[in-house]
């Protein structure tokens, strides 16, 4: 795992399943029914256990760029922030979405004093957001949110299913000057 220094906070770069890691939150790239699907999302469902359904019917759906928690139940993380990510040929302005993903994910974790939150590549998968422009976005929105005054000691991580997402963020985070 590899870490980056923003201001007071850290940011990690971690290559495996979202499911296992132990933190205050792990970031869900969620649909807008909040109900579970494929990929990341399937995943989280599963591993968090029937409960995690439930608690998500009770939320009634999430609009692209907003953020919404729930208990993690099974998961060795103790929130799920479920965000729903721009479809990336669809959506009207892909990027300004994709950045309130993170920004709202973060106001939240602060909100709830989560202080180490670990976020799954967000529209990369099935979404179609392209590697290429969405880990710049990610990176940079998150460094912003931690340069605020009033932020201080966060642990970030990026978790990446593959290696292919691990290399676009390590690429970029070595090119990062802070």
């Amino acid at each position: 795992m590899s870490k980056t220094k923003v201001g007071q906070s850290e940011i990690f770069l971690y290559q495996g399943d979202i499911t296992k890691l132990s933190c205050d939150a792990i970031v869900n790239a969620a649909n807008s029914s909040l109900l579970g699907g494929g990929g990341v999302d399937g995943a989280i469902h599963q591993a968090a256990g029937p409960q995690l359904l439930a608690a998500c019917r009770k939320l009634h759906g999430c609009q692209t760029g907003e953020a919404k928690i729930t208990p993690g139940f099974k998961l060795p993380a103790r929130y799920v922030i479920h965000t729903v990510g721009p479809i990336y040929h669809t959506a009207l302005k892909p990027e300004q979405l994709l950045a309130a993903c993170y920004v709202n994910s973060l106001d939240l974790a602060r909100q709830y004093q989560l202080k180490k939150v670990s976020f799954s590549a967000i529209s990369t998968g099935v979404y179609g957001y392209p590697l290429k422009q969405a880990v710049p976005i990610a990176v940079d929105t998150v460094c912003h949110w931690l340069k605020q005054p009033t932020v201080s000691e966060f642990k970030i991580i990026f978790c990446c299913y593959d290696q292919r997402t691990y290399r676009a963020y390590q690429n970029y985070l070595k090119q990062l000057t802070i």
